[in-house]
């Protein structure tokens, strides 16, 4: 063995022994691998390239006909105007979400976006700290196959609720936050709810066309019975929307949407099992 092999021996470990010794050089080199990480992630979205989930492409005219200017500025001039309306409100829910329960204030979630895109979905968190999902994602999965009314399930009361979350949830303040999804593109005022990446793994072929459109804060499903309607009912009326976006829908729905949110407050007896559904208002 020569004197050069041996000095590298030895240099080699003591480096790794430095590294041992210095846990700040240990983290200084984690924090640059994650920069490194965030930075390629960033890149690759903006190529416009997958991360291995499933997603249509889409040409610039398909994302133009999903989102026309007109829908854009709609939904940045009402983003706007209401800003002394909406930033007093989510300062407040943050607040009572903050002294109420322990943890972040904020719930991040992929969702499912344009064509199959995921995106990071905003919301106050309405659940406490470590709340086990799979009761969620198995009473999704009964409400896909049974065709019944998509009541929520805390609405016969949940215990993974904080204080007042059962409110959040019925007036849809906990999806505020979701403004600022609008404000970066990846969401529109009006539009599909963004399903969850667990349910769109459940969708048939067909009931894919659902995500041709921008997902939105509120949309046809919404201000046509939303909780009284089943799964299938959604599924047709979000596709009928991304089949025909315009303005005077758009502005019918966002109209509609105030009275249907106070309406889930007076008490209606639910579709009898085998009753023929409500038919959609006329758009």
């Amino acid at each position: 063995m020569d004197g050069r092999t041996t000095e590298r021996r030895m240099t080699n470990r003591e480096a790794r022994a430095h590294r041992v010794a210095s846990p700040d050089a240990t983290e200084s080199a984690d924090m640059t691998e994650l920069l490194h990480h965030l930075v390629t992630e960033v890149a690759r979205v903006h190529r416009g390239e997958s991360d291995g989930s499933p997603f249509q492409p889409y040409s610039p005219k398909e994302f133009a006909a999903a989102l026309p200017i007109w829908k854009r500025l709609l939904d940045l001039f009402i983003v706007a105007l209401l800003f002394p309306l909406w930033l007093p409100i989510m300062t407040l829910v943050a607040l009572w979400v903050a002294v109420t329960s322990p943890g972040p204030i904020f719930y991040r979630q992929p969702r499912i976006g344009f064509k199959g895109r995921r995106f990071m979905i905003v919301k106050f968190r309405t659940m406490k700290v470590n709340a086990e999902t799979h009761v969620h994602e198995a009473y999704l999965e009964h409400l896909i196959i049974s065709d019944r009314p998509m009541i929520k399930l805390d609405a016969t009361g949940d215990p993974r609720l904080i204080v007042g979350g059962k409110f959040l949830r019925a007036t849809g303040l906990d999806e505020l936050p979701q403004i600022f999804n609008v404000l970066k593109g990846e969401m529109s005022l009006v539009g599909p709810r963004p399903c969850t990446v667990r349910e769109f793994e459940r969708y048939a072929p067909e009931q894919r066309a659902r995500v041709n459109a921008l997902p939105g804060l509120t949309g046809l499903w919404q201000v046509n019975g939303k909780n009284r309607t089943t799964f299938r009912e959604m599924i047709e009326m979000d596709i009928f929307y991304s089949r025909n976006i315009s303005l005077s829908l758009d502005l019918k729905i966002i109209v509609r949407t105030l009275p249907a949110i106070l309406g889930q407050f007076s008490v209606q007896p639910l579709p009898r099992s085998g009753a023929q559904p409500t038919p959609p208002v006329k758009t």
